[in-house]
């Protein structure tokens, strides 16, 4: 079957006087095909139906029933409806009319951006290993449009007060902002709606204002739309997270803080013809420079300080001076540390706890343990009474003393009572001749003194 193509060449050639045996050489193709388009003219034949074409409903219906299966489509042709096809026409039939054959994807445009003109946001789950531990962390991701250039952080969850912190960091690292920052639909800084309609949070917006550059959602499942920042997780997750081993929430941040720098953004894009390291150079003096101060990102609670002197902050609990107990503090949570204050006073800093739950942290003198008494200093009240009266007594202290338990207290204390009760001539005795015997028991030398007053004060005949 000659070709339209062809057709067109041997009627020109033929307005052109060329003969009919030089175009059958020229073109290889017989006399007879010549003289054939030459009395049909640049018509083309016209194609000829299948006769089975009738049974196209039966054929579409059967085709979905028997789940694209052309031999069973034959067979319950012929068991059903007495039709007879060949199975070759069969095929040829579902190819031509394109049963079960789904349909094309529409054409698909493409976003340009300027240098500075955007930058997008998104975040997205990934499973690694955190200290030995399998986790699932949420990947935050900042991308500029432009550039390609791209920065990543992993947090245990992702509220507004990590969002914040994410994109604080992720601006100082970009050195800069555009002036328009694409999200999703999320309630994170979406208060209501949806899209470009989208009301951004109050507070999310502020924030903006702060670098000057806004949130802008994008239509509902119009993911397209941030492709440059949807596009790397896939790369993020295979490339960064193998092979690596993470000790803590701080050693992944700072692993992947240096894949950014070292690994992804100096790494040639075919689709931009550089590294984004490079294309950033273009894009540098676009960008919204950050503002001269910012203020620290953290959220603020107040709490009462528990019995035990504790605070507590996100089911963990952070320790105050104990004479604090039942006092109404403030609670400031950083991303890296906790601060409590007592109206302008700062009494306690904790690093935060992050990745564990009903957990304690004391710091060094907050706590004073409950049993614990002042230690004595110097020698007891009642050994300073005794002591520097005479050679003998304070011989008698002293070996009192060794022989007693702990600093002796109860038997000096004995002792000054005997000597408080008893005249000074029979209780000096009775501690000369207990030092001779080496008698130390308090009862029997409470008997001596007895016997040495026994004639004068009392009548024991």
């Amino acid at each position: 079957m000659i070709t339209p193509a062809y057709r067109e060449i041997i009627l020109e050639m033929v307005i052109k006087g060329v003969g009919l045996r030089e175009i059958s050489r020229i073109l290889k193709v017989s006399r007879n095909t010549v003289r054939s388009v030459i009395k049909k003219g640049i018509a083309p034949e016209p194609l000829r139906e299948s006769k089975y074409v009738n049974h196209l409903p039966e054929i579409k219906e059967l085709f979905r029933e028997c789940k694209g299966n052309a031999v069973r489509v034959k067979e319950e042709l012929e068991s059903r409806h007495d039709i007879i096809i060949p199975y070759q026409t069969l095929t040829w039939i579902i190819r031509k009319y394109g049963i079960g054959k789904k349909k094309k994807d529409k054409r698909a445009g493409e976003y340009v951006f300027e240098p500075g003109e955007e930058m997008q946001h998104d975040t997205s789950p990934h499973d690694l290993k955190l200290d030995g531990r399998k986790i699932t962390a949420q990947c935050a991701s900042l991308v500029l449009a432009y550039s390609r250039k791209i920065y990543v952080q992993y947090y245990p969850c992702f509220t507004r007060f990590e969002c914040k912190v994410f994109l604080a960091k992720a601006f100082t690292f970009m050195d800069g902002v555009c002036g328009k920052c694409i999200i999703d639909n999320s309630h994170v800084v979406v208060a209501s709606g949806v899209g470009p309609d989208a009301v951004i949070n109050p507070e999310m917006e502020h924030f903006g204002k702060i670098y000057k550059t806004e949130f802008e959602a994008h239509w509902l499942n119009d993911s397209d739309r941030k492709a440059r920042v949807e596009r790397p997780f896939h790369y993020i997750e295979n490339n960064f997270i193998p092979g690596r081993k993470f000790a803590d929430w701080q050693d992944l941040n700072n692993q992947a803080e240096d894949w950014c720098r070292n690994t992804s953004n100096p790494k040639y894009k075919r689709s931009l013809g550089m590294s984004p390291d490079a294309a950033y150079i273009i894009e540098k003096p676009a960008l919204k420079p950050l503002p001269p101060f910012t203020p620290p990102i953290y959220q603020s609670c107040y709490r009462v300080v528990d019995i035990q002197g504790y605070v507590q902050l996100d089911t963990n609990r952070y320790s105050v001076p104990h004479k604090l107990v039942g006092t109404k503090l403030e609670v400031q949570k950083h991303w890296d540390k906790v601060l409590v204050y007592d109206k302008q006073r700062k009494v306690a800093e904790h690093n935060r706890i992050i990745d564990r739950k009903e957990t304690r942290a004391t710091l060094p003198g907050h706590h004073p343990p409950l049993n614990s008494r002042k230690s004595h200093k110097g020698p007891p009240k009642e050994e300073i009474l005794l002591l520097g009266k005479s050679e003998d007594l304070d011989r008698y202290v002293y070996n009192l003393k060794k022989r007693s338990r702990g600093r002796g207290v109860i038997n000096l204390r004995r002792l000054l009572n005997l000597k408080r009760t008893y005249p000074h001539g029979p209780f000096m005795a009775g501690i000369s001749k207990a030092l001779v015997y080496g008698l130390y028991d308090l009862a029997r030398l409470e008997k001596i003194i007895l016997d040495n007053i026994s004639g004068d004060f009392f009548d024991l005949s």
